[in-house]
């Protein structure tokens, strides 16, 4: 992704001091640019608990680099196997429902276990976690190559008028290390001369559409226009939404999605429209160990200030305006579930598969119980 005339990812190691991790910090976004060094495994836990960084692939490349700063600190301590496991008990604990986090902590303690002395399991380790940057950008791109068809057809069908497509949250270059999941065909079918245009939920309480799908669509001048939450249902009544295409921070191997609050509610809109609805994922945001979605992912409930306050800029600064009377208890549920039964399609890396068990092993057969 370009801002301006120079491409970033969003997370990579210090070329001045391969000690320290660089971030995008999205807090700011859309209206400060802002980058952030991270030198400590407290520090990486705070930037995902907090949402520095944010998304399904980015918060697995955080942990991944996460755990390189848990080998560093280790590597000054009397017990680097002990400190390695609190460490990756303390980035486990961040945040719940995204899997990449967990499967990326588990990925460095595997290549931890495997090598023999210190200064080799740094480096082991730092390896380990450029690897997992580097695959979620390489999946991202071959999501963009595989979904590309879907728009094509659409634009085919309809004369080369615009392809309507309504997008939820940001599962786009932000959320990933490069290229995005939804919006990597978006981003694929636009470099291309595809005709398309975006509709972006604000996607409350954080805002995470409105904030920064919108910023990164407009960096790369896609057409777009942001709603409100609750407009899409009514634009799919009308024939003015294509096709529904968003990403998800755990999928279950039978195909059920969590993904940001509202989902679940747009893929009722759209089935009861017979528009199509695509979830766009890398392989390390299945979760191979469950089955019912609905019942076992666990949900994250964040502060409920977040429905109470809103971000937004005002005199150059960020500020925060209460919007509920001050002593109203808000809940705030971060994700909803959607099942594989409401899901047109799943888009990975290694291709296109239905939303269940069958379809999905099929692509992934080395996951297939043994």
């Amino acid at each position: 992704m370009k801002i301006g005339n120079r491409h970033y990812r969003t997370i990579w190691l210090d070329p001045a001091d391969t000690t320290k991790i660089c971030i995008i910090d999205q807090r700011n976004l859309p209206h400060e640019f802002t980058l952030e060094t991270i030198s400590t495994v407290a520090e990486m836990c705070t930037a995902i608990k907090d949402m520095h960084v944010r998304g399904a692939g980015l918060i697995g490349a955080a942990a991944g680099f996460g755990m390189y700063l848990a080998a560093l600190e280790a590597s000054g301590e009397p017990d680097f196997s002990s400190v390695i496991q609190q460490r990756a008990e303390i980035l486990l604990r961040s945040r719940p429902t995204a899997v990449n986090l967990s499967w990326a902590v588990h990925r460095q303690i595997k290549a931890l276990n495997e090598t023999e002395g210190i200064a080799q399991k740094i480096a082991a380790a730092l390896q380990t976690a450029q690897d997992i940057a580097d695959e979620d950008a390489e999946h991202c791109r071959n999501i963009g190559m595989h979904g590309l068809p879907l728009i094509t057809e659409i634009s085919e069908r309809k004369s080369g008028d615009p392809v309507n497509i309504l997008t939820h949250c940001n599962a786009g270059w932000l959320a990933f290390v490069d290229y995005g999941s939804a919006t990597s065909p978006i981003y694929r079918a636009h470099d291309q001369g595809i005709p398309v245009h975006v509709w972006v939920d604000e996607t409350r309480p954080r805002n995470q559409g409105a904030r920064l799908t919108a910023w990164e669509l407009m960096q790369h001048g896609v057409p777009h226009t942001v709603i409100s939450d609750n407009v899409g249902g009514h634009l799919m009544q009308h024939g003015q939404v294509d096709m529904v295409m968003v990403g998800t921070d755990r999928t279950t191997y039978t195909g059920d999605v969590a993904n940001k609050i509202g989902t679940y509610l747009k893929a009722l809109a759209a089935h009861d429209n017979q528009v199509p609805f695509y979830v766009a994922l890398p392989s390390s945001t299945f979760d191979w160990t469950i089955e019912d979605g609905i019942r076992d992912i666990p949900i994250e409930q964040r502060d409920g200030a977040e429905v109470k306050y809103i971000q937004g800029w005002h005199k150059q600064q960020l500020k925060q305006v209460l919007l509920t009377p001050d002593s109203s208890e808000a809940v705030n549920y971060a994700f909803d579930v959607t099942p594989g039964r409401l899901i047109t399609r799943l888009i990975t890396e290694r291709g296109i598969c239905e939303p269940n068990a069958q379809s999905i092993l099929e692509l992934f057969p080395e996951k297939r119980p043994q």
